[in-house]
């Protein structure tokens, strides 16, 4: 049977052109696949479509049956399938929504829709099979490329969540853009603490001058810096007509022609920029920059919860280190007391009068008992238990008058600048203690120079604190106040990784033997941290180091007032004291002293036993009590009934333990003084004066 009569009457063909012709030519044309398949399932004829999808030759199909292009997994039954059409063939047109799936010779698949036509009603025992690459529709395209980016950012979610080393999951976060895009060029940067510049962290086909590591100015000439910013994604199509920044000349050489950018965000903070760079122009739109900007997100916030992780958990390990170093400050404290109110009993002793050598000794080991007493003071800083006397500070006085003082006793070759501008606004901090701190990194800073170099002091307001250290501050809501940056940078050897991890550890020091105790830093550390601040160390071998300390400005302005002074040391002679210790050796010595100053001493070893001798008939003028006493009572409730019973007994409350005396300073009344041990003899007169003077005694 002829091809015409298989379609009905035609019209006759212009130009005398042979109607076989025609129809072979159509069949060798036609945009789709196209398979003449006879009943036992072999190819008859196969044109170029075909050959082009399915990966043969023309020749290599005709003959090839029809089971040779169906995947192994679904063969039994599409054969099923075959033989119950073959029994009742019918025409099925394309989109049908069949998932169907065709295997190429390479053994690859590729999702397809089939058309069949039935030859059978016209004698023929054939049926023609269309063939379609739904890749090929762009819709089906679009949501294939979708589910490829989504299959991507899947992989990078599973990286941070099973990650252990979150820099595998910033090494492999440009890796997986690169592949996903079939991009050559894709690369992570993270902005500095002090937000000036940005580091490479990771990237792949990066190019000379941009390795991981290099630094890029964070200005809005770079492209980098104009995504940070503009605040939003950047598209490039064609660097060689880009206006908004300058396209570095080392982009062109390596021939690449777009990009596209996106900051990487945590909270409505930017933090870096992830970037990917390609050959083709126009190659981003708007999917690409949906994807690449959850890949972002991702990687933000997976850099940003190991950040919080490892500051949790340094926080931890220095909070427990805190806790010990409090607890052994409070025993060396005791200690301290017995062996300094003895040395002093044994300095006025007539028996040493006019002995010259015992009076050296006796001085000398006094003078141990003070660098002992300095060295437990210097522990309770570390582990935020000293007490502190917050006032409002001129920072930029301070600088000055610091670094004036610097000038005279550092090395000569040690050259010392100051940026604090008047209009720095003032801290509230305690004064003392801040100069220390800054004094003690200023010799630390010294230390690391010892062929001299540049001392720089630096103080400026801090609008938002940095987000390394926002973890630092304990209260929530004092993260979002005012504070002010001191920055103290040397320009000596810089510390190593390891160091930095340990720098502020109690007793930690790298340098030489003899030459410090480990607590510099640890003192400045607890100290700021006290002080509802925060500290940051910025630092690398070779390249000096900044520590920056973040403290809170005052929420009023206002002057503080002063306590008054009390007006004079003398203790009233026939003074009646009751005096509560559970230490026996310190029971003894404040014994000793109270006795010397002129009172009338009765002794406790406990509250309870306190308790007995505050009878109806007591006539006590002062109660001097430690606070901690053992199991029982305590010096605090205590100290409680005692005023409840004589509201005119005055209260002397003692401690070796600074965290107590920090509650009690809290929490008692204003009428009530506080005594640090260890104290000598002339302490304990100034306090008792203090708070007898307040009673009118």
């Amino acid at each position: 049977m002829s091809v015409p009569s298989l379609l009905g009457e035609i019209p006759a063909l212009p130009f005398g052109i042979d109607e076989h012709t025609v129809f072979r030519l159509l069949f060798v044309a036609y945009p789709d696949a196209l398979l003449l398949v006879d009943q036992a399932g072999a190819i008859t004829l196969a044109n170029p479509m075909a050959a082009s999808l399915l990966g043969y030759t023309v020749e290599e199909l005709s003959g090839l049956n029809v089971d040779a292009l169906v995947p192994d997994s679904i063969r039994p039954r599409h054969a099923s399938f075959r033989e119950a059409y073959g029994r009742a063939p019918r025409p099925r047109p394309m989109g049908t929504q069949m998932e169907l799936v065709a295997k190429r010779k390479d053994g690859s698949e590729v999702m397809v829709e089939i058309a069949l036509s039935p030859l059978q009603s016209h004698g023929l025992p054939f049926v023609v099979a269309a063939i379609r690459d739904i890749g090929a529709y762009p819709r089906v395209r679009q949501a294939l490329q979708r589910a490829r980016y989504g299959e991507h950012l899947a992989q990078l979610g599973r990286l941070a969540v099973d990650a252990r080393d979150q820099q595998v999951v910033l090494e492999s976060a440009p890796a997986i853009a690169a592949t996903a895009l079939q991009v050559e060029l894709a690369m992570v940067l993270l902005l500095d603490s002090d937000r000036q510049e940005f580091r490479v962290a990771s990237g792949v086909g990066l190019l000379s001058g941009e390795g991981v590591g290099a630094r890029v100015a964070n200005r809005p000439d770079t492209s980098a810096g104009f995504v940070v910013a503009q605040n939003c994604p950047l598209i490039v199509t064609d660097f060689s007509h880009e206006q908004r920044f300058t396209v570095p000349e080392a982009y062109v050489k390596a021939g690449l022609l777009s990009a596209l950018a996106v900051p990487l965000s945590d909270c409505g903070r930017t933090i870096g920029v992830m970037t990917v760079r390609s050959k083709g122009l126009q190659r981003f739109g708007d999917d690409e920059v949906r994807f690449v900007e959850s890949l972002a997100n991702l990687l933000a916030s997976s850099l940003q919860r190991a950040q919080a992780e490892e500051a949790l958990n340094h926080a931890q390990r220095l909070e427990s280190v805190g806790q010990l170093t409090g607890g052994i400050a409070h025993d060396f404290n005791n200690l301290l007391t017995v062996i300094q109110g003895n040395l002093q009993v044994l300095e006025e002793s007539p028996a040493l009068a006019h002995d010259v050598h015992g009076q050296q000794l006796v001085g000398a080991a006094t003078r141990a008992t003070r660098r002992a007493a300095e060295l437990t003071s210097k522990l309770l800083a570390f582990s935020r238990r000293q007490m502190l006397q917050p006032a409002q500070v001129d920072v930029s006085a301070l600088l000055h008058s610091l670094s004036d003082m610097l000038r005279r006793t550092l090395d000569q070759r040690i050259h010392i600048e100051v940026d604090a501008p008047p209009s720095c606004p003032p801290v509230l901090a305690d004064p003392v203690q801040l100069e220390s701190a800054l004094l003690n990194i200023a010799i630390n800073a010294r230390d690391a120079m010892p062929e001299g170099g540049t001392l720089s002091f630096r103080g400026l307001a801090c609008d938002f604190l940095p987000d390394e250290v926002r973890g630092e501050i304990d209260d929530t809501d004092a993260r979002d106040e005012s504070f002010v940056a001191i920055a103290i940078t040397d320009t000596g050897i810089g510390m190593s990784d390891e160091v930095k991890e340990r720098a502020f550890e109690p007793f930690f020091t790298s340098k030489e033997a003899g030459r410090g105790t480990g607590l510099g830093l640890s003192t400045v550390y607890g100290f700021v941290k006290q002080s509802k601040g925060a500290i940051a160390v910025d630092s690398a071998p070779g390249a000096g180091t900044t520590i920056t300390l973040y403290i809170p400005c005052p929420r009023n302005v206002d002057e503080p007032i002063d306590d008054e002074e009390a007006t004079g040391e003398v203790v009233r002679p026939g003074l009646k004291v009751l005096l509560v210790e559970d230490d026996t050796e310190v029971r003894s010595v404040v014994r000793t002293f109270l006795v010397a100053l002129g009172c009338e001493v009765t002794t406790a070893a406990s509250g309870e036993q306190a308790l007995l001798e505050l009878g109806q008939a007591a006539d006590f003028d002062l109660l001097l009590t430690d606070i901690a006493l053992g199991q029982g009572m305590g010096g605090t409730q205590l100290a409680t009934e005692a005023q409840a019973r004589f509201p005119r007994m005055a209260i002397l409350l003692m401690s070796g333990y600074s965290s107590y005396l920090l509650d009690a300073d809290r929490d008692s009344p204003p009428s009530w003084e506080l005594l640090r041990k260890p104290y000598t003899r002339a302490d304990l007169a100034r306090g008792i004066a203090k708070v007898t003077s307040f009673h009118q005694l």
